[in-house]
């Protein structure tokens, strides 16, 4: 997760900013500056997959699944599990272009999946992004990081480090027998200050929930099956791992409950448990087969945010609710911009095509490449538009 923006929360929350009172669920990432996400807008660098031998998980070892028993919270030792795991987590730190055109910082975490430098972590770290460096944990050099693929209604992301080679890797356990309180240890890039992960430890409270959440600069998503725990986490730890007593990757930390505008460390957290998490990175590795959620490479970019039309909103235009998406972010000089679409437009086809979700429209405009040209309709004020849009790759492109 990157710092600044985030604090998440638990149940069915939302992910926003943590600007209002209350609990709210957010991602952990971690914004600084000017920094605004926009969704549609991700610049993934592009990176070509071939079928490789899936990542595998080892079963759960020194009674991690008895849980209260062995495994129970106060028995952790939480240095020796740290020893064992740090040496795999690594800060990936994003260049993000805003809807004003400038840029900004945010940071996450990733965990090392191959000794090659492939990397796990979540989409929305790299969501938007226009630049990705990661730093390993004991090198002095920072590797460039393309995206292999991503599945963002799974918020998972694969990367790939540049001239990477003989890095060390995380065990991944299965997750199918984790039980309510066992203890666990969250490890991450806290606060984007980078160096070694801070630790902290918890138990599982809860199995199987279903969240809606935001980091605060994207559209809000849901996520179900994930792991609750109390392990204590902060912004900037999402993408990193919630590891079990022998120091085995069960889960990757997601989102968090905030409780108020100040708040940047959260006692109520979500993961993706790792059985979910490796499949998406299989289907990755094996070029995005039979998943039509799956991005793989470099999407082509629009450059706009989008929400949901509410009924209001669509009266004020003469539509029907559900008839397209709003626009509320355009970055300057993207190729929405070049093609007429202003803040407050409704985007309603894209080739011909309804666009009645944000999903669907991120699935019209992704499944294109850069260079590629799309047919977008919209509505505003003025009246009903259609113009030719040629989408932008990124800046690694």
């Amino acid at each position: 997760m990157p710092p600044g923006p985030p604090p998440r929360s638990s149940r069915r929350g939302t992910w926003t900013t943590i600007a209002a009172l209350g609990a709210v669920l957010v991602l952990l990432m971690g914004g600084v500056g000017a920094a605004i996400g926009v969704a549609l807008a991700r610049n993934l660098a592009a990176s070509h997959a071939a079928a490789q031998h899936p990542i595998t998980r080892v079963p759960q070892a020194n009674g991690s699944t008895s849980g209260q028993g062995s495994a129970g919270q106060g028995t952790l030792d939480i240095q020796s599990i740290a020893n064992k795991v740090d040496p795999a987590v690594v800060d990936v730190n994003t260049v993000i272009q805003g809807s004003s055109g400038r840029s900004g910082e945010a940071a996450g975490t990733g965990i090392i999946l191959t000794s090659s430098g492939q990397v796990l972590t979540n989409n929305h770290v790299v969501d938007g992004s226009t630049s990705i460096k990661v730093t390993v944990q004991g090198r002095s050099n920072t590797y460039t990081a393309t995206v292999v693929g991503t599945d963002r209604p799974a918020d998972v992301a694969l990367l790939q480090l540049q001239s990477a080679s003989g890095l060390p890797t995380a065990t991944i356990a299965d997750s199918s027998t984790l039980r309510i309180g066992e203890g666990v240890v969250a490890l991450g890039n806290a606060l984007g200050q980078g160096g070694t992960p801070t630790a902290s430890q918890g138990s599982i409270t809860a199995l199987d929930q279903s969240i809606t959440a935001s980091t605060g600069r994207s559209t809000a998503e849901q996520l179900t099956g994930l792991i609750q725990s109390d392990a204590p986490i902060s912004p900037g730890e999402s993408g990193g791992p919630l590891v079990n007593s022998a120091g085995q990757v069960v889960g990757m930390i997601t989102a968090g409950e905030s409780q108020g505008f100040r708040q940047t460390t959260s006692t109520v957290g979500y993961a993706i448990p790792t059985n979910a998490a490796i499949d998406v990175v299989n289907q990755i590795r094996a070029g995005g087969k039979g998943n039509p959620d799956i991005i793989m490479g470099q999407p082509g970019y629009l450059g706009v945010a989008v929400d949901v039309l509410t009924p209001a909103a669509a009266a004020n235009l003469g539509l029907s609710a559900g008839s397209g998406v709003l626009v509320t972010q355009v970055v300057a000089g993207s190729p929405a911009e070049q093609a007429g679409i202003t803040q407050d437009s409704v985007i309603t086809s894209v080739d011909g095509k309804t666009v009645a979700s944000q999903n669907a429209l991120s699935q019209a405009i992704q499944s294109h490449k850069p260079g590629q040209q799309i047919q977008v309709k919209w509505v505003d004020q003025s009246g009903t538009h259609s113009a030719s849009a040629t989408l932008a790759g990124g800046a690694n492109a």
